[in-house]
């Protein structure tokens, strides 16, 4: 048995669903499939789904205060007041402050950015900040992706006579802002149709309000801001990361162009996973470290040199990032070590001096995925006497609602459900750790805290092929609400495995179903190859790509996790050197046991310090994993062990001293042979005299000995101090009545069975006594 390292929540789809989908729109099972289990079911509205257009956009007007701030902007280009676009440091917030900067410049506004500093301002609208905008002759603030927590920020603003326009998406709090106009797509007293655009869709509606069109040039930095910003991909985010996708692909955009080269990423290829895990980076890590303002300028830039360096940029900067993040995490892990020791709690909270702020989010969300629990990870600053750091929760615990009891030890905090920002007093980090602890214990059921994969797409290996994954761009992109499938294909035979990469970490195995089979990757996993047995069966889960290689392409998966509800057999038999095989058998829950105390003493220190118990049938538990060092006196022991231990995996050592299959047992003609030899002598000394008998018949010792014990034991001789007599005696007595001789016949047997047997007719025999006790009834 090979343990899933997660809990698998398997979900299959309605297969007459899935069967009217692939007749009525001719669709692949794998897509059919993928749509049901995300609960797209109706013919129309997969129609509407896979086949958007312009219309799944809604008109910007219907946003609340649009109009007014559309006023307020233009009147503010006409007079050229000086406008400020006030932005967010991380990858919506820079392509927030693109978007509306490009849309203001090509109407001609007075406008430039500002961003705030991650270390020095923090997030969103900031005092010291608006009186700088102020005295640069700022007239009019506009908010992207960000501004809706500003309560008294905005009033500040205001009071040095400043007009502000907040565009935001965060969660909306009890008091809203004294803005001039709010544009939030859930807005309390709006009815916006979709309220789930991100900061840079936000910016998006705005600019198309401005411009009195939809500027389709600018769909692909909302694509790169939604991807980043982890919101829903469905509605007009799904429209916008689609088409906005199909314009990065053949983008004239110096950024793209050369971010895309610098990240090594094919720039017709690009799907949102290359935005998610290669372009949002490098655009985050700006902001992470420092300044953001460089990611805004390549975003914006027309000038391809310029983008070239400023991509450079930005990816040192993200080296430098990853460096931090290891740094900081291997200090986080000592930290918990320290601080919780052997207990879990319900959530973590984390805080270390000097800590870049700027990326302990991403801290978090590894301790969060590591421990399957909500976290938080803060940066304290001793000067100051303030500690900043982000949050990342799990399903279930909403963060924002459980930060917002804890007001008054937060004097700023913003985000939603899934991941928050705050900063307080190093003073209460204490009691937020107790208070969220508490709040966390009431909340977060068993069953929440369990890791847990869902996995909706089963599969067989018959549905699997090159042209059908390729297909699966019809259904992308793939995200929040319309997750990328995670695939589960069932009992398949293990043909091949080898481990790969330089420390040979990785697995590569090929699986197999009626004669299909399918190449398997699974990347940190090469150590469970260490506990597959020959002709296992296993359920595999994973993802599915097409992996090409000097032109030709075949389907590969890669694999996220892997069980097999099988019992194992492990053959250790003919490896010598406990070396050899000591390593591969676990610790936890594994008896070693023997038969033989000479075993036990044969073997003394060499298996590591590994203890080997005696047989006792008396003293025998349930274990996960048995290994059998010798060869048992009776197939009997063997089976009460194996039925009282119940074991997931049999080791099978088997050692010998010394094998009898390939001597057997003398034939008839050997013994009557010797025997009229013994009653030709008055008396034999078998120890002087053996050795030169062996010579002569080309027989072992052992043979001598074995048939003078054989007529012993049916008293035809006797045996003193090594002299043989024969005995006159008139009764007759078949040679297979002395003990020896059913010994040898009966170790013979075992031998065969368990020593010389083929893996699969060894395999075969322990199937046959598993669960059958030793009368043979079933139990």
């Amino acid at each position: 048995m090979i343990k899933s390292m997660k809990k698998w929540s398997v979900d299959r789809p309605n297969q007459s669903q899935v069967e009217r989908l692939m007749k009525e729109l001719d669709l692949s099972s794998i897509q059919a499939k993928i749509l049901v289990s995300r609960g797209v079911i109706d013919v129309e509205e997969v129609k509407n789904f896979l086949y958007m257009d312009e219309k799944a956009m809604h008109d910007p007007m219907l946003l609340y205060d649009m109009e007014k701030a559309v006023n307020l902007i233009q009147e503010a280009i006409r007079s050229q007041t000086l406008i400020a676009v006030y932005g967010d440091y991380d990858a919506d917030g820079v392509t927030s402050v693109s978007v509306l900067m490009s849309a203001l410049e090509s109407l001609g506004a007075n406008c430039f950015f500002q961003i705030p500093d991650r270390f020095e301002h923090g997030y969103g609208p900031n005092k010291k900040l608006f009186e700088e905008l102020h005295e640069k002759g700022t007239q009019l603030i506009i908010t992207v992706d960000n501004g809706i927590s500003g309560v008294d920020e905005v009033e500040f603003a205001k009071s040095l006579g400043m007009d502000v326009v907040i565009t935001d998406h965060h969660e909306i709090g009890e008091v809203l802002p004294a803005a001039n106009a709010i544009i939030h797509p859930r807005h309390p007293l709006g009815s916006y149709p979709f309220g789930e655009l991100a900061g840079v869709g936000v910016a998006f509606k705005l600019a198309s309000a401005l411009l009195d069109r939809v500027p389709m040039e600018l769909l692909e930095l909302v694509a790169i801001g939604t991807v980043a910003d982890l919101v829903p991909l469905h509605g007009e985010n799904r429209y916008f990361v689609k088409e906005g996708i199909k314009i990065l692909r053949s983008s004239n955009r110096p950024a793209i162009k050369a971010l895309s080269r610098i990240a090594s990423t094919e720039q017709s290829q690009l799907t949102e996973e290359s935005i998610g895990f290669m372009i949002a980076p490098r655009l985050n890590a700006a902001g992470r470290l420092g300044s953001a303002a460089p990611a805004v300028e390549l975003l914006m830039t027309q000038d391809a040199e310029l983008a070239k360096m400023l991509a450079s940029e930005l990816d040192s900067l993200n080296k430098e990032r990853q460096a931090i993040v290891s740094t900081i995490n291997d200090e986080a892990k000592e930290i918990i070590s320290k601080q919780y020791g052997d207990a879990t709690p319900y959530i973590y909270v984390v805080a270390g001096e000097g800590w870049n702020a700027g990326v302990v989010g991403i801290v978090s969300s590894r301790i969060t995925e590591k421990y399957n629990r909500p976290s938080i990870v803060l940066s304290i600053d001793k000067e100051t006497g303030l500690a900043k750091g982000s949050a990342r929760s799990i399903e279930g615990f909403d963060l924002y609602a459980e930060l917002s009891k804890n007001k008054h030890l937060l004097p700023h905090f913003g985000g939603h459900q899934m991941a928050a920002g705050m900063s307080l007093a190093v003073s209460d980090v204490d009691e937020l750790r107790s208070n969220l602890n508490e709040q966390a214990k009431q909340v977060l059921t068993t069953e929440m805290i369990v890791p847990k994969l869902n996995i909706d797409v089963p599969l067989t290996l018959e549905e699997i092929d090159v042209s059908v994954l390729e297909s699966l761009e019809l259904l992308r992109p793939f995200g929040m609400d319309f997750q990328k499938p995670l695939y589960l294909v069932e009992n398949l035979s293990v043909v091949t495995t080898r481990k790969i990469g330089a420390a040979k970490n990785h697995m590569k195995l090929e699986l197999q179903d009626n004669e299909v089979s399918l190449d398997a990757i699974g990347f940190n996993l090469g150590h469970i190859i260490d506990e597959m047995s020959p002709t296992l069966k296993v359920c595999v889960v994973g993802d599915l790509q097409v992996n090409e290689w000097n032109g030709n392409k075949k389907a590969q998966m890669l694999i996220s996790d892997l069980k097999s509800d099988e019992w194992q057999l492990f053959d250790l038999r003919g490896i010598n050197e406990p070396s050899r095989w000591i390593g591969t058998v676990p610790e936890e829950d594994t008896v070693l046991v023997a038969f033989q105390q000479l075993t036990i003493d044969y073997f003394g220190t060499m298996l590591n310090g590994r203890e080997i118990f005696l047989f006792d049938e008396n003293k025998l538990q349930k274990s996960s994993s048995i290994v059998l060092v010798d060869i048992p006196y009776d197939s009997n022991h063997l089976m009460t062990l194996v039925n009282n231990t119940q074991p997931d995996r049999i080791y099978a050592h088997f050692h010998t001293s010394e094998s009898v299959y390939f001597d057997g047992i003398p034939n008839r003609e050997q013994f009557g042979w010797y025997f009229t030899f013994l009653k030709k002598r008055n008396k034999f000394d078998l120890h002087k005299n053996s050795e030169q008998l062996t010579q002569h018949k080309g027989w072992k010792k052992d043979t001598v000995y074995f048939m003078s014990q054989v007529f012993s034991e049916l008293g035809f001789v006797t045996i003193e101090d090594g002299f043989i007599s024969v005995l006159e005696t008139g009764e007759k007595r078949d040679l297979s009545e002395a003990p020896s001789y059913k010994e040898r016949e009966r170790r013979i047997e075992l031998e065969k069975l368990l020593l010389y047997a083929s893996y699969s007719e060894l395999k075969s025999w322990f199937e046959t006594i598993r669960n059958v006790s030793i009368t043979g009834e079933e139990q």
